[in-house]
């Protein structure tokens, strides 16, 4: 299957979603409009997050979009996940694909580095995560990234998609989606909220 790898892409944090709460509030999520999800999984038992990953994997084939797993290919080949994001103490791109396939989307989070997204282009990214745009609880410490970076990301890069994360809300993507981004990446605005799906809803027009 060929997904649109564009728009709104969430991304699960377990500090804001609750454990016997988990699929129901993730597809309330898919059902506002997200159309990439990521499952992202800190410290938590490998049964656990196999059991995660197919159960968000059965939603994300009930909606058609993409499910990734954060850092590990070999836990996204278990589930038999349609792809996986690696940061930069992860595997490399040739070995993830050795795992996953040929045909399998591999995400690559660049910061603030562009030179890093090209080289992770030739490599065979399937897309790049640039960020943080804005100071983010899910990533203390990390300097902003500046919209420059965004904008001549998306100038010198042309051939994969870009998205930009770290602390949009809805009041400031407009400002990150005027870079040129093809998308954004959402944990806290999405999974913090009071409703998920009106905030994904809220989050997904901004693309129409």
């Amino acid at each position: 299957m060929i997904f649109s790898l564009k728009g709104l892409y969430v991304i699960t944090d377990n500090s804001l979603i609750k454990r016997n709460k988990f699929i129901i509030t993730v597809e309330k999520a898919l059902k506002g409009g997200a159309n990439i999800v990521q499952l992202r999984e800190k410290n938590t038992e490998h049964e656990e997050v196999i059991y995660l990953g197919k159960e968000l994997l059965n939603l994300a084939n009930r909606y058609g979009i993409p499910l990734i797993i954060n850092d590990s290919p070999e836990v996204a080949r278990e589930v038999g996940a349609h792809g996986v994001h690696l940061g930069e103490h992860d595997c490399s791109i040739n070995k993830a694909r050795s795992i996953l396939g040929k045909d399998s989307i591999i995400g690559v989070s660049c910061y603030g580095n562009i030179e890093r997204g090209i080289h992770a282009v030739s490599q065979g990214a399937s897309y790049l995560a640039f960020g943080t745009p804005y100071d983010t609880p899910t990533k203390p410490g990390r300097i902003p990234t500046p919209f420059s970076v965004l904008k001549e990301a998306k100038s010198i890069i042309k051939n994969v998609p870009i998205f930009a994360i770290g602390g949009i809300t809805f009041d400031n993507a407009r400002d990150v989606l005027n870079t040129g981004v093809d998308g954004i990446a959402v944990i806290t605005s999405i999974f913090g909220s009071e409703n998920p799906e009106d905030a994904s809803r809220d989050f997904a027009d901004l693309f129409k």
